[in-house]
């Protein structure tokens, strides 16, 4: 493969709304000794891509001149004379915190996220350290691998962490966003049962057919812990894949058992509540634990998963956009008329 010496990449000039999106174009870098240059295929989206692009995600995003964008799928085209494990040609994602090989997160690890606290992956080249990278399963396409990074690992990290879920046990997933999706595919593939909510009846048919035991319409259900208590004969389930935040927090702890886990996620609702939430999850003994992605070796473990269960785990990608309309793809995400992920196809080839 010929390398070209100058490719096009995503950047925001200054942040403030995914409106400020640029192109333009860069020279792509040889990789260092330690590093392997890949050809992005496919980049997909995150609700953190949003936030970011208005400057609410953490103060430890720059301003001005970030490349957006942290979950990547592609092509290793070139490797840094000291690189074992990795040859030309092979499918690679890049973990989500480039640091972050195993053990738990630190300051160190949260600084090397990609697309926020460090440059992004919206670029047609970019080099990447080799210990950073994970193969991808045979059985996925690029647009398909480019969703796992963030949400997927993340999801596994949720319900194979320090207490993994069994077979059996009752997961709650909160809509039916890419890491939520996930989280019931992952859950059903090891033997779980899933209740899944939504305010869409056509999104909560599709979480059915992914396997979810029980659905919830929290529009017409609004009081929705009471009937996960009833689906549970007023037990409670054992793990909540909280992506909501404020808003939904106190009605996941009323639905998870005593003793039981909450994984907290997400904030996608802002909405607040009057009531005391420590006092609520102290007074049942819940593990609240909050989740920041993952590591080269959970996406390792992760990805055997999916690979033994490639049917049930195959990631659902709503909607791919080609790479020059990548502000429609933001755009999309925003207006949450999605189910699964959203895709920029950013090669052709």
């Amino acid at each position: 493969m010929t390398i070209p010496t100058t490719a096009h990449e995503y950047y925001f000039p200054k942040i403030g709304s995914a409106d400020n999106l640029t192109i333009r174009k860069k020279t792509i870098e040889w990789p260092k000794t330690n590093e392997v240059l890949v050809k992005v295929h496919a980049v997909s989206l995150q609700f953190r891509d949003l936030m970011v692009s208005t400057g609410t995600y953490s103060a430890e995003c720059p301003d001005a001149n970030l490349v957006p964008c942290s979950d990547m799928a592609g092509e290793i085209i070139a490797v840094g004379e000291d690189v074992k494990g990795w040859k030309i040609g092979d499918r690679v994602c890049s973990n989500f915190a480039t640091e972050h090989i195993h053990g738990d997160i630190s300051y160190v690890i949260n600084k090397s996220a990609l697309g926020g606290q460090s440059p992004g992956v919206l670029t047609e080249y970019r080099t990447f350290p080799s210990y950073s990278l994970v193969l991808i399963p045979d059985h996925l396409t690029y647009q398909e691998a480019s969703t796992l990074p963030c949400a997927a690992v993340t999801a596994y990290n949720a319900l194979h962490g320090p207490v993994p879920m069994k077979a059996g046990d009752y997961v709650l997933v909160l809509g039916t966003g890419g890491v939520s999706i996930f989280a019931l595919q992952l859950a059903v593939a090891s033997g779980a049962i899933v209740i899944a909510t939504s305010s869409s009846e056509d999104k909560l048919k599709i979480a059915s057919k992914l396997g979810a035991k029980h659905v919830i319409n929290y529009k017409k259900t609004p009081n929705w812990d009471e009937e996960v208590m009833k689906m549970t004969n007023g037990v409670g389930v054992d793990h909540v894949v909280e992506v909501g935040g404020p808003g939904t927090l106190i009605k996941s702890i009323r639905s998870v058992r005593f003793g039981g886990h909450l994984h907290l996620i997400g904030f996608l609702s802002q909405e607040n509540s009057n009531v005391n939430v420590v006092l609520e999850a102290v007074s049942k003994g819940i593990t609240l634990r909050g989740i920041e992605v993952g590591s080269v070796a959970q996406f390792n473990d992760m990805n055997r998963l999916l690979s033994a269960n490639p049917e049930k785990t195959r990631p659902v990608v709503d909607k791919i956009f080609p790479f020059e309309d990548a502000k429609q793809a933001y755009a999309y995400l925003k207006s949450q008329a999605h189910l699964g992920k959203v895709v920029i196809k950013v090669s052709n080839d």
